[in-house]
């Protein structure tokens, strides 16, 4: 399942013209707001897809039935660019687990493209729960299937969410390639391609630098 908010007008349309415009990125305050804020919408946009139960609730006046989650899922973020990102998702599931994970790219030798390592991830059991993975660039999907693929030792989950601010077609077919679990892909907007390195292209720039500042 694939959902790319962009395709319908909304004032999301707003906020990604502010993330991506290479001015207004200088203020790194509102360019980690937007990323929360576009985590709060695409939460919203995939709990339309979750299970829901009837409970009563007593008002001042009477009692309602209301739908309300079945079950929280578990959010896994990949830091540090994931931090905004997942604040906006965790605004919306506010009463979710949370786990972590930690990953960075590592610049590849003679021209080749650079690698992912993940060398951190704290979880609960995720065994028959919801997972939503967390990752604002959907680059290579390298990160993605790294963490998933270390996340199975937490047991297997029911089904795998998605959420990225910005993906590509390569790293689509890569996830599609790399995992038979069933998963739903939540990305506010699908980019053509990846540069030589790995970069994506028109994209955003490095999420993380442009949060919290250059790294070594």
């Amino acid at each position: 399942m694939l959902f790319e908010l962009i395709k319908s007008n909304s004032v999301a349309n707003q906020f990604f013209a502010e993330i991506r415009d290479v001015q207004i990125q200088k203020d790194r305050l509102r360019f980690r707001r937007n990323l929360e804020r576009l985590g709060e919408i695409l939460a919203y946009e995939l709990s339309k897809s979750l299970e829901y139960k009837y409970r009563e609730v007593r008002t001042p006046l009477g009692d309602i039935q209301i739908p309300m989650l079945k079950e929280e899922p578990i959010l896994v973020p990949i830091l540090r660019a994931g931090i905004p990102f997942y604040q906006g998702v965790l605004n919306i599931f506010d009463k979710a687990d949370s786990g972590f994970a930690g990953a960075w790219r590592i610049d590849g030798e003679n021209g080749a493209l650079p690698e992912v390592e993940l060398n951190y991830l704290a979880s609960p059991s995720v065994e028959n729960r919801i997972v939503v993975l967390i990752d604002p660039m959907l680059a290579t999907g390298k990160s993605l299937v790294m963490t998933l693929n270390r996340l199975l030792k937490h047991g297997t989950p029911a089904h795998i969410h998605i959420l990225s601010l910005i993906s590509t077609r390569q790293g689509i077919a890569y996830l599609e390639n790399s995992t038979t679990l069933p998963f739903s892909l939540w990305t506010g907007a699908i980019d053509n391609e990846l540069n030589d390195q790995a970069f994506i292209v028109p994209g955003l720039g490095d999420a993380g630098d442009l949060s919290y500042g250059p790294k070594l």
